[in-house]
């Protein structure tokens, strides 16, 4: 069986972001890195089926030579090669082209399970994977909470509103998201991470693998707006209702009257 399992080098979230120069994306230069979590269970998916079936799991980046050092991590987890997509301006592109760049790279390899986290941390479009399944002609599963493999046929629940799930069945080939949940990643051990640094990592030139155009372009962005603190209300029930009802005849007008 042949796996691939698609992730990206996201900011740590307890960094302290700023806004860069052409205002249309986050400062980079002093910012902490880490695998997307949501990628790290893709990862560890991949990597299990690839145990259970003696398949073969390949990891594929796209970025600048920076995320080298977060896809060592995928290798050191289980992966057998490494698929890195040159491109250092990686940040400014749409879903749609990096689902491109990834289908392109895919297209002629006959993978047989694709493994996406649901969303990018930082971008959160959540677009990618579906993206990608339709590109390559396959049947995609979204948001994917438990994986089960048996002689060729696929079963998983996916996470919907209200903490229901669905129960999907699948054959390969196919594509999936991992939600948060999906399985318990495993924390690479010293051997393996010795073994990662002989393991191959190949970079293939974003130029090669780039066939679309992009369906949108970020014009701005910008934090959230700082808005005033809660008012908090002490006192005696009864009081406090009409404490209440005053402060909306006053505040919103929506009791005026």
């Amino acid at each position: 069986m042949k796996i691939l399992v698609c992730i990206k080098q996201v900011p740590d979230m307890e960094s302290k972001f700023k806004i860069d120069g052409a205002g249309t994306w986050y400062d980079t230069s002093e910012l902490a890195w880490r695998m997307n979590e949501y990628d790290e269970y893709g990862v560890e998916q991949a990597v299990q089926l690839k145990e259970q079936t003696g398949g073969d799991a390949t990891v594929l980046c796209i970025g600048s030579d920076k995320v080298k050092e977060t896809m060592k991590k995928a290798l050191a987890m289980g992966c057998d090669r490494g698929a890195h997509i040159d491109d250092p301006d990686f940040t400014s592109k749409d879903p749609y082209e990096i689902a491109g760049i990834i289908a392109e790279y895919a297209k002629d390899k006959e993978f047989d399970i694709i493994f996406t986290g649901m969303q990018s941390q930082d971008r959160g479009s959540g677009q990618v994977g579906v993206l990608v399944a339709e590109m390559l002609g396959l049947p995609s599963v979204t948001t994917i909470v438990d994986f089960a493999f048996d002689n060729g046929k696929i079963q998983v629940k996916r996470e919907l509103e209200g903490g229901v799930k669905a129960v999907v069945s699948v054959t390969s080939p196919a594509l999936f998201t991992c939600q948060l949940g999906l399985n318990t990643p495993r924390y690479p051990t010293l051997p393996n991470i010795m073994k990662a640094k002989k393991k191959e990592l190949l970079s293939i030139p974003v130029a090669d693998l780039l066939k679309v155009e992009p369906k949108a372009e970020t014009s701005s962005m910008g934090l959230p707006e700082k808005k005033g603190g809660g008012l908090v209300l002490e006192g005696d029930v009864a009081e406090l209702a009409d404490k209440l009802v005053a402060i909306l005849k006053e505040k919103t007008g929506i009791l005026a009257g």
